[in-house]
């Protein structure tokens, strides 16, 4: 045990909470010890629905977004547009497309973006499943809403080459309100809102 810590129990907890994106060791601390300060029924709904999380989310069968059912609650709104598809890098984007309020669509999340340097090729992303999606005909747009950057818009090109069989679906991209290199989920409400609204044809330039 690191002669620092007085107990093993709170450096195992120090190493686990460290493992987390952006959580060092002294902010990991600073959780463990906040934690031991909680009553023991609040610990025990925090680890529960950790538990829960790990081994009951799921991920929807037709868009790949987190949902707590086979099929997610955007996918089985019927009030929800099915002739337009926007493609999103992941999840977060899903949530931050949703807080504008300006789409009414589904989705379809890709897990990534094509990045040969780190080892992420077509294979590796759920770009075959959005094929198959507008095979199955009553797609009329899909919407390209992948981060600006390099790899983004040459996912952008390979999936617009994916779907080259389809000339009657409208292939769409946000408008360049974002700078270069934004990523999605960081753009502020206002400006991805109207990014989406005044999306303009993807040319595959």
């Amino acid at each position: 045990m690191n002669q620092q810590y007085s107990s093993a129990l709170l450096e195992r907890a120090v190493d686990e909470f460290s493992k987390l994106p952006g959580v060092g060791r002294k902010t990991a601390m600073r959780l463990v010890l906040h934690m031991l300060r909680l009553d023991v029924g609040k610990i025990d709904a925090f680890t529960d629905a950790v538990s829960m999380l790990c081994h009951e989310v799921h991920y929807c069968s037709v868009c790949h977004n987190i949902s707590d059912e086979d099929v997610c609650q955007i996918c089985a709104n019927p009030m929800r547009d099915a002739s337009t598809i926007c493609v999103v890098e992941n999840v977060q984007d899903v949530m931050a497309i949703e807080q504008t309020m300006q789409y009414r669509g589904l989705y379809h999340v890709l897990g990534g973006v094509i990045s040969p340097m780190d080892g992420v090729g077509p294979g590796e992303l759920e770009i075959d499943s959005l094929v198959d999606r507008v095979a199955q005909g009553g797609v009329e747009e899909v919407i390209f809403a992948l981060s600006s950057t390099m790899e983004g818009d040459s996912t952008n090109f390979y999936i617009s080459r994916k779907l080259k069989d389809y000339p009657e679906v409208k292939l769409t991209m946000l408008a360049r309100g974002m700078s270069i290199n934004d990523e999605l989920q960081y753009t502020d409400e206002v400006t991805l809102g109207r990014s989406l609204v005044n999306r303009v044809p993807f040319t595959g330039k």
